[in-house]
């Protein structure tokens, strides 16, 4: 489970332009935390809950959203990261010029298609977004919005099931904990 010292260095590279991509950004939470810390718990994840080692499916973790969510391209991570990892980030990479609900929708349906280390990240991202649902939701979004957040990811994440147990298990738990705590705070309103 150990990383190589040759492969940390693609790993901070790719952490080192992630954080320069995503500077300006804030997360929807109720902190509004910087959204850099996001790609770094994805990585952590696929990392200590997933037992992931390889650093081309870490570094991947880091940059996941920088397509989708900066004017990053494709050839750009192909020419900084190679084409190893700047295709699965695009695995990764929802296409922004859909219309949000066909976007999520096709999430559903590419999941069982994604190479095993693609659906090893999005179970992070699903996980880490998960986990912020419950624990520092959106502002922003309504309780039924929260909700509806919830239950799409789970649809996600079956076509994500049978490549690592251990991230399946922490999506699992963050799903029963976030919909747990949406129905408690919907209880005191």
């Amino acid at each position: 489970m150990d990383i190589q010292s040759t492969d940390l260095g693609i790993i901070l590279s790719a952490l080192s332009f992630a954080a320069d991509k995503h500077r300006d950004e804030r997360r929807k939470d109720q902190e509004a935390s910087p959204y850099i810390n996001h790609p770094i718990e994805v990585a952590r994840l696929l990392h200590e809950v997933g037992g992931i080692a390889d650093s081309a499916t870490i570094a991947a973790g880091l940059l996941h959203d920088t397509v989708e969510d900066t004017d990053t391209t494709q050839a750009c991570l192909e020419d900084l990261f190679g084409e190893e990892i700047a295709s699965l980030v695009m695995e990764c990479t929802d296409d922004k010029t859909l219309p949000k609900e066909e976007r999520k929708q096709k999430q559903i349906d590419h999941a069982p298609h994604l190479s095993a280390r693609a659906k090893c990240i999005k179970l992070a991202d699903k996980s880490s977004n998960v986990l912020d649902m419950g624990n520092s939701p959106p502002t922003s979004w309504s309780h039924d919005r929260r909700l509806e957040y919830v239950h799409w990811s789970k649809q996600v994440v079956e076509g994500l099931r049978g490549t690592n147990d251990a991230l399946e298990r922490l999506y699992d738990h963050a799903a029963q904990e976030a919909l747990l705590k949406l129905s408690a705070s919907a209880n005191l309103n």
